[in-house]
């Protein structure tokens, strides 16, 4: 039997822990904050996405950092492993649109309650309102961590610390320090999954409508690299919502100089969506365009549509000219909007960057510097798109973290 200390309460401090105390081992899981799992808590908009139930190469083609990484991670506990964990806890799930996978109550507090069950039924010792200040190595191998001035004794530690996101719920950068100082490399950490500040002024005047069934496609340096049908958001600063969130995760090192488009017909080609604006505008030729128009978009937006495209919303309807109509068109199929910016860190849904996985065994999620080291979850350099995948990356680390010890004890 090994003694073990996990630094974090999230998603991957809660599985390694589970799967170590699982494995026999004395086991001590260190949290900060006064409570398990804070930022579970508030994931989802506070429904928590548990995972997503794509299969393997769904869970992979939705990894934008180093998904060969975490192959046997994935291997050794996958989505439906962590579903069948919360609900043996008596939590039951539900799927929705896109495979993504909540808690039947859309309540993100029982998947806490579930995982705090379950650490508990495995004898995990619960320090809360503990702050872990360093951890120890000697001769290349763990020897304990620094707590409140005393240093405690540990065989293996997990550091399950996450990244620099949301640091309310803790996500202070410690990890990244620790791993430093035992002589692990940080890779530049920047804010993924994070909304997008614009140079257009007019999204502050469409502040708070919801797009839906929309396409958005960027593009750097004239080159796409991102499209995707879906949902997004006009916000004060820009744009936020699914869409420009996993846009931002393409472009988390340099956003600034991303065009991104918006196709707000993606149902219709040019052509049909030219004989409806004809026909609409025929059938209200006494009208503004403006009202000849009301119903093809939120009326807010339909402005800024028709002022983008040059056509003044009080001009009569029956006065359209076929080249009023091609620039309405390109407009309607091909939003502009130039990207200035990411919001901070702290408002990143997740982290790019952290511990570089050059150094860590993927196999056992063990370092390649420090014996009896393991890391897992956020604190790595490894991120996903939307939609539960980021989560299960923590599932999938941690429990592969936590069952890695029990090989080290028998080695």
């Amino acid at each position: 039997m090994m003694r073990v200390a996990v630094i974090g309460g999230g998603a991957a401090g809660q599985l390694a822990a589970i799967k170590a105390a699982e494995g026999g081992h004395s086991v001590t899981l260190f949290e900060q904050n006064e409570k398990l799992g804070k930022k579970l808590f508030i994931t989802g908009k506070g429904r928590c996405n548990v995972t997503n139930a794509a299969d393997r190469d769904g869970f992979f083609r939705h990894v934008v950092r180093n998904p060969r990484f975490l192959y046997s991670a994935y291997a050794h506990f996958d989505s439906r492993a962590i579903v069948e964990l919360i609900e043996a806890a008596g939590v039951p799930t539900k799927v929705e649109r896109g495979q993504r996978v909540f808690p039947a109550s859309d309540k993100s507090s029982d998947i806490l309650k579930a995982l705090e069950r379950t650490v508990k039924k495995a004898g995990v010792d619960v320090r809360l309102n503990t702050h872990v200040s360093g951890i120890l190595q000697n001769g290349g191998t763990v020897s304990g961590v620094r707590v409140s001035g005393t240093v405690e004794p540990f065989d293996a530690v997990i550091l399950c610390t996450g990244g620099l996101s949301y640091p309310s719920t803790g996500s202070t950068g410690d990890g990244y320090r620790f791993a430093q100082e035992l002589g692990h490399t940080i890779e530049q950490p920047f804010a993924s999954l994070v909304p997008l500040e614009t140079e257009e002024p007019w999204c502050a005047d469409l502040s708070g409508l919801t797009l839906k069934n929309v396409t958005l496609t960027a593009y750097r340096n004239g080159k796409e690299v991102y499209s995707e049908l879906g949902e997004m958001l006009f916000t004060h600063f820009g744009v936020s919502g699914p869409l420009v969130l996993s846009c931002s995760a393409l472009i988390a090192d340099k956003p600034e100089g991303t065009l991104l488009s918006i196709d707000l017909k993606p149902g219709l080609g040019e052509e049909q969506l030219d004989a409806r604006l004809l026909r609409d505008l025929a059938a209200n030729a006494k009208k503004t365009f403006g009202g000849a128009l009301y119903g093809l978009l939120p009326q807010r937006l339909l402005s800024i549509v028709l002022e983008t495209a040059g056509i003044e919303a009080d001009c009569p309807a029956g006065n359209c000219t076929k080249a009023q109509r091609k620039a309405l068109v390109d407009t309607l199929k091909g939003l502009k909007l130039h990207v200035c910016g990411a919001r901070p860190i702290a408002e990143a849904v997740v982290t790019r960057g952290g511990v570089s996985v050059r150094e860590v065994n993927p196999s056992t999620m063990e370092s390649k510097k420090i014996k009896n080291l393991f890391f897992a979850g956020e604190i790595l350099d490894t991120d996903a798109f939307t939609g539960g995948f980021n989560l299960q990356i923590a599932w999938s680390t941690g429990a592969l973290a936590g069952s890695s010890i029990s090989t080290e004890a028998e080695s």
